[in-house]
């Protein structure tokens, strides 16, 4: 979308109708996505893969005033929403260990210590419950919370 995202564009609908039901429909099934949507207002989020008779229940029962989460997708929701969430900080450590920088770049582009970037990388493991960097990345991947 060339001028919002859809989170941008759910906000900007809630704000002219607050009572608007709207229905995501994409290919986006990252943990944060459903998340970032569901928070900004919107009452379903389906995948472009949903059968057709799975999209028109979904859009007879949010026309109905129901919320709707296919069962796989509200799994991923209540993943992210039980996990403990990233400290602004702490994504940003993670988006610079995504482009590949050691951990003194990290603390020269941050203005922190070393010992400091290693704190919030600790932190970026137990949250995303990961041993690695690169699994952390690739998890991080996964529930949308970076892109690469």
């Amino acid at each position: 979308m060339p001028e919002l995202d859809g989170v941008g564009a759910i906000k900007e609908i809630r704000e002219v109708d607050p009572n608007a039901r709207i229905v995501v429909l994409t290919t986006y099934d990252g943990d944060e996505d459903i998340y970032r949507a569901i928070k900004a207002g919107a009452k379903a989020y389906l995948l472009k893969d949903t059968a057709r008779d799975g999209l028109v229940d979904c859009v007879r029962r949010v026309h109905a005033g129901e919320s709707y989460l296919p069962p796989p997708l509200a799994a991923k929701l209540a993943e992210r929403v039980s996990g403990a969430a990233l400290s602004q900080r702490e994504m940003e450590v993670l988006q610079r260990m995504a482009a590949g920088k050691s951990n003194k770049e990290i603390g020269a582009e941050l203005f922190i210590s070393d010992g400091t970037v290693k704190t919030h990388v600790r932190s970026i493991f137990t949250k995303l419950d990961v041993v690695s960097r690169t699994e952390a990345i690739v998890t991080a991947t996964r529930r949308g919370l970076i892109q690469l």
